[in-house]
């Protein structure tokens, strides 16, 4: 591996060892649950139809081979060890990619960026852009707004599918662990005790997520090392007990043979190998809570090799078993002494809660970012944990992802059609991170594009294989995540593109500043103690909701604050760095902008910590503000500018508090009256009630049936059966006055 390839195979900042081993052990119960539980299933997945394990063992041999291979070269080359380099600020994921895309070529298609964003300290760039050679590619990417609207939708197909592994995973998991209960029961027994005691489980399972991972997180590690190591023993004993020459199977000479034997029904009975690899894309999505160096351990010292064992084991056993009765003699529990089958189905069913669980915080995790780009209605989001960063719940999407998994488990009553529809959604969510890698190395590890080639050509190759041999088996199950995938992308596609033309309407009905300025008292106009707050999306100009609200209400706060709360590509932004503010028209009017910033990981605060901050904010740039003034009129003397043509020029631009730095040694004393001490009441509390625009949708005359179909009728359905922008920016209903407008599209 080429040293230099990429930022991340630039040194990194050393941890303690100590620490390296203590995030390793506990990335084994939040990463790796999913992929370690995944020999419960992948056999039995493989032999279900397509092919037959017959004497000459070149079936469960070949089987072996791809399993070793395919976990060798996708987990562990590229994720481990080329993928993971591919962090954003140390985050990883769908999302951290199309952020490092976004910050290094212009393809973003939300409106509202800004030179100002650059700034922030996680806004990084791996070269400074006069240094940083421009490619075609990215010339084309920002030339075509097609091309960025492709680059969004393959996005929102991972994010799709990574929702739709939420739906599936916990569903074969619980149910593939739970089956080892037909070697001790009838086959009668069987069909009504299985299907009811994985409903149980899954309900127990969603449940307990409003409580949070971090009340029972600390018994997952130990859950699944436990699992992997009784895996690992047990793939020990069976090599040695039954067959210690199945390693010879690990030459891929034996996946030619396979081929070759069984044909077309090898290539498709590869839709099961794969599904060796559910999980590893959790490795690059949770790397923001461990490290690199952690994650890189715990699978190469333990993980991969406990797969191995336990893969090669039920190989070994099978060599020497082929007549077994029923269909499920190819499950992971056929391999199992019977002297401890108990047990080992007792660890297996959590070891599977565990992988659920990941996946379902996954999904919570990947939604609640999609929402922060716009990209997914208004749901409402519950942090869990007051320590943990990142560990959130979200009512809604849990019981629908609970219906949909007792669904899945009711409706198709097997492993044959669970684990074809999973590994659907699995191939495609690595193949859009391939793709989005390959970006990565030319854009902003400025590589060449022919290394970025090579990266996409071998591992695309290998996985669109994968995803050929699933897409086969549509009418076997594999409908179902492609189905979920088309509903969500609907979802998610109208909203993200009727909330830009709602901003571009915004922007071209935005009042001017003289507008705002001869709002006086010759106008009948009232300004009423307290700060006013107006919810708007621009970041520049005088939203028309406020003209609206005026126009019918002629009376407005003595501080007047223009409030943009926004996303910017980057995961976390710092709370120093968090509130930018400026001046809207003279410093006598009293009306001011300030847009929150931020991350498409951040948490967002409470109600109270958030008017606090703004308002603190806000009497921290008045006076910065005052100071730099002072500072200038003492520094230009008669070259000032007249008639306050400053303010009137520079009304509408955000203002930062960088260049005020340097008058802070004036004297406080300097400063005159605050702005915030005039819009206090009589009784001396700061009023800080909030304007928002409540706006349904309808479409100009004459556009086409679809566009009216999706506006006018999927976004307002929408709109009318998601949060309100009051919950999501927690603004207390008592003090909410919502703004009625129509957008006309």
């Amino acid at each position: 591996m080429d040293p230099e390839f990429g930022r991340g195979m630039a040194p990194r900042k050393r941890e303690p060892w100590r620490t390296t081993l203590l995030l390793a052990y506990q990335s084994l119960g939040v990463v790796y649950g999913d992929l370690s539980i995944s020999p419960l299933y992948v056999y039995k997945s493989t032999f279900a139809e397509d092919i037959t394990h017959s004497e000459s063992n070149e079936e469960i041999f070949g089987v072996l081979s791809f399993v070793f291979w395919t976990l060798t070269l996708i987990p562990l080359i590229k994720y481990v060890s080329i993928v993971l380099r591919a962090d954003d600020n140390g985050e990883g994921g769908t999302f951290a990619l199309y952020s490092l895309i976004c910050r290094h070529a212009n393809v973003s298609l939300l409106p509202n960026r800004q030179v100002a964003d650059e700034e922030l300290s996680t806004y990084k760039l791996e070269y400074p852009p006069e240094v940083a050679n421009r490619s075609r590619i990215k010339e084309w990417l920002e030339k075509h707004k097609t091309l960025q609207t492709a680059l969004l939708i393959m996005v929102m197909i991972g994010t799709c599918m990574v929702i739709g592994d939420g739906v599936l995973t916990p569903a074969i998991s619980v149910f593939s662990a739970v089956s080892g209960l037909e070697l001790s029961l009838s086959r009668d027994q069987h069909e009504y005790a299985v299907i009811p005691i994985t409903c149980v489980i899954l309900v127990f399972l969603f449940a307990l997520q409003h409580y949070g991972t971090h009340r029972v997180g600390f018994l997952f590690a130990p859950i699944v090392l436990a699992w992997l190591i009784c895996m690992s023993m047990l793939g020990l004993y069976n090599i040695i007990h039954w067959n210690p020459q199945v390693y010879r199977a690990l030459n891929p000479y034996y996946m030619l043979k396979f081929l070759r034997k069984t044909k077309k029904s090898g290539w498709m009975s590869l839709g099961g190998i794969l599904l060796c690899m559910t999980g590893s894309e959790a490795m690059f999505a949770d790397l923001g809570h461990f490290s690199y160096s952690a994650i890189q351990l715990a699978f190469t010292t333990l993980v991969y090799p406990a797969l191995i064992l336990g893969y090669m084991g039920q190989a070994a056993y099978l060599s020497k078993h082929h007549t077994l009765n029923s269909t499920y003699q190819i499950g992971y529990y056929i391999s199992v002494p019977e002297s401890v089958r108990w047990p080992v189905l007792v660890l297996a069913i959590l070891a599977s809660v565990v992988g659920s669980q990941a996946i379902i915080s996954g999904t919570f995790s990947i939604i609640n970012q999609s929402q922060s780009l716009s990209c997914f209605p208004r749901v409402k989001v519950v942090h869990t944990s007051e320590n943990i960063h990142g560990q959130i719940y979200i009512p809604e999407i849990n019981w629908l992802l609970m219906v949909l998994c007792i669904a899945v488990t009711v409706g198709f009553r097997d492993t044959k059609h669970m684990g074809n529809a999973s590994g659907l959604a699995v191939i495609t969510v690595m193949l859009v991170t391939t793709c989005l890698t390959s970006l990565v190395i030319m854009l902003c590890w400025h590589r060449s594009p022919a290394l970025a080639l090579v990266f996409f050509l071998f591992f695309g190759s290998i996985e669109v294989l994968y995803f050929s041999a699933s897409l086969i088996k549509f009418r076997e199950g594999a409908w179902l995540p492609i189905m979920l995938a088309l509903i969500l992308m609907a979802v998610m596609f109208i909203w993200h593109h009727t909330t830009i033309k709602k901003y571009e309407f915004d922007l071209h009905n935005k009042v001017t500043l003289e507008w705002l300025l001869a709002l006086g008292d010759k106008l009948g106009m009232v300004r009423v103690p307290g700060i006013g707050l107006v919810y708007t999306d621009l970041t520049s100009g005088v939203p028309a909701n406020f003209s609206r609200f005026v126009t019918n209400l002629p009376a407005f706060h003595r501080v007047l604050v223009f409030v943009c709360v926004k996303s910017v590509p980057v995961p976390h932004v710092l709370p120093a760095e968090r509130y930018l503010v400026g001046r809207v028209g003279p410093a006598g009017h009293r009306s001011y902008r300030c847009i929150v910033r931020y991350g498409y990981r951040d948490v967002h605060q409470d109600v109270d910590s958030f008017e606090a901050e703004l308002v603190e904010s806000l009497a921290t740039f008045i006076k910065l503000d005052a100071l730099y003034h002072r500072c200038s009129d003492a520094g230009s003397g008669s070259e000032q500018l007249d008639d306050g043509r400053y303010e009137r020029e520079n009304a509408l631009t955000v203002i930062g508090t960088n260049p005020l730095r340097r008058c802070l040694s004036y004297e406080a004393s300097h400063d005159g009256v605050s702005s915030v001490d005039a819009a206090r009441s009589p009784n001396g509390i700061v009023e800080v009630p909030a304007a928002a625009a409540a706006a349904p949708v309808t479409k100009k005359p004459g556009s086409s049936l679809l566009k009216k179909l999706a506006v006018g009728v999927g976004y307002n359905f929408l709109r009318r059966n998601c949060r309100g922008p009051d919950v999501v920016l927690r603004v207390p209903p008592a003090s909410l006055l919502e703004v009625g407008m129509v957008y006309v599209l």
